[in-house]
């Protein structure tokens, strides 16, 4: 724990819980004080009228892959069977905490002993001139992806039968959307105003990678661009381009949603401020999980740390002592045709000084490079780049584009903090054949192996399971960004546990 998290104070116990929010984070905190025996001192008030969805499979949706029902975490029914006082299309308003209450757009207030704060995070407007009609509402052309209702209007756009698209944003959710569209028949275009894709998570060379694939692919991709103006004639960068387009997706910039927070006098940085037992700093009684909480200086944006915090919140408020020091971050870009995993902190890199024993390389038009802390591969030939970052013999932080063959060896080494020896990390990025099949996979994990970074499930525990339904019912296995689908599906039924 270092100096900028503030201390813990004891969370009271007992009483009502009332959690503002139901996305992702919120099921799983709702999951976890079912499992030890408190739904039915729960309420839930979540603003949107559907039942709680996994977000990250929306991009699936849009695709076609996946119908919307599919992604359901848990139906109304199952709140109802747990005790659990679900209110769906309910707007928080206002948080009175010396009442403990909260407030209700209808002006009704529900009393709490305890609330917890899941309000996830919101979309910004870039300053694009013209997205903003004069009567407030968005363009007919423009439009936002981040829930369901997004997906659905989207959806019917599309239905309309336009043939161009740009999507503003290349994240993670940008090129995710623009493979969705180009699956359905879309001519799309990506506009980034960094200097490559993926600025968050890799560094130029595998955006450059990635910008590669996507022409390949049939995108086209303006990096170094900012959009500037939408107009009748179509979307205008500052480099100068107008680009003629029938839809503009917005995927860039988010921002943790706190205005409820802010209104209750809590401490808000970028987020809500809580300490490691995930309670305001401001009130002990008020807790915040996910995407809304800030710990130290840093808040989420993803799902593997936001139900590491449910977990740590439903002990505290079941009685536990445990505490929330951080997380591995684990990012995993589920789009058709590209292949993108991160793990740890991308930022950890270091110059980099080749190694002898991968010199050999060079003639196979393969570029290998490593560093007393870094290693790489490249292939520029087929498009993949793989790197580690290792600090004494332990993997920090990997990028894998193009090729997730090794992704099972490296992230299992990740997690567990494997130490390896001096070439190891070489040996483990050099593996150009096709890696083994998830049923090989199924055969030789041990049972502490973990395979579902989302969840946090083990190979053990997954063997364990009937059916995969039984996986994603007991074990929320690929749930998340279901990059571990084909591996559970080769694990579910397993009759023999394999020993470490």
């Amino acid at each position: 724990m270092t100096s900028s998290v503030p201390t813990p104070a004891a969370i009271p116990e007992g009483g009502r819980i009332v959690v503002v929010g139901n996305g992702m984070a919120a099921v799983r905190l709702v999951e976890e004080l079912v499992a030890r025996g408190a739904g039915d001192r729960v309420t839930v008030l979540g603003e949107e009228p559907h039942a709680p969805y996994n977000r990250i499979l929306l991009s699936a949706v849009l695709e076609g892959t996946h119908r919307p029902e599919a992604i359901t975490l848990r139906s109304p029914e199952w709140y109802a069977e747990h005790g659990i006082d679900l209110r769906l299309g309910t707007r928080v308003v206002d948080v009175h905490r010396e009442e403990r209450e909260v407030e209700l757009a209808s002006g009704e207030r529900v009393a709490y002993d305890h609330l917890v704060l899941a309000t996830g995070s919101i979309p910004t407007l870039p300053p694009i001139r013209g997205l903003v009609q004069v009567d407030g509402r968005l363009h007919e052309k423009v439009h936002a992806f981040r829930s369901l209702a997004d997906t659905d209007r989207l959806l019917a756009a599309l239905t309309g039968g336009p043939q161009r698209a740009v999507v503003v944003g290349g994240g993670l959710l940008g090129l995710q959307v623009a493979r969705a569209l180009s699956v359905r028949g879309v001519e799309t275009e990506i506009v980034e105003g960094a200097e490559h894709l993926l600025r968050s998570h890799v560094d130029r060379k595998a955006g450059r990678i990635l910008e590669r694939s996507l022409k390949r692919l049939g995108t086209t991709v303006y990096t170094g661009a900012r959009a500037v103006r939408l107009t009748d004639a179509g979307l205008q960068l500052d480099n100068g381009y107008t680009l003629d387009t029938d839809l503009v997706v917005l995927t860039a910039g988010g921002r943790p949603s706190v205005s409820l927070a802010r209104r209750a006098g809590l401490t808000v940085r970028r987020g809500v401020l809580v300490d490691t037992t995930l309670a305001s700093v401001d009130d002990e009684r008020v807790l915040a999980v996910g995407d809304c909480a800030q710990v130290g200086r840093r808040t989420t944006g993803f799902v593997p740390p936001a139900w590491e915090q449910a977990g740590v919140l439903a002990d505290r408020l079941t009685g536990g002592d445990a505490e929330y020091h951080g997380h591995r971050m684990v990012a995993r870009l589920r789009a058709t045709g590209l292949d993108v995993a991160v793990l740890g902190d991308p930022q950890l890199t270091k110059e980099d000084v080749p190694l002898e024993e991968l010199a050999a390389l060079a003639g196979q038009g393969v570029e290998a490079t490593a560093a007393t802390e870094v290693v790489q591969v490249a292939n520029p030939i087929t498009g993949s780049m793989r790197k580690l970052v290792v600090r004494d013999g332990v993997i920090v932080a990997a990028t894998l584009v193009g090729d997730l063959s090794r992704i099972g060896l490296i992230t299992q080494a990740f997690d567990r903090g494997t130490v390896l020896g001096p070439h190891e990390p070489g040996a483990l990025l050099m593996g150009f054949a096709a890696g083994p099949s998830p049923e090989e996979t199924a055969r030789t994990l041990p049972d502490d192996a973990e395979v579902c970074a989302c969840a946090g499930v083990s190979a053990g525990a997954l063997r364990a399971c009937a059916t995969l339904a039984d996986a994603r019912e007991t074990t929320r296995a690929t749930t998340g960004c279901g990059g571990c689908a084909s591996t559970v599906n080769a694990l579910v039924g397993a009759s023999a546990a394999v020993s470490r």
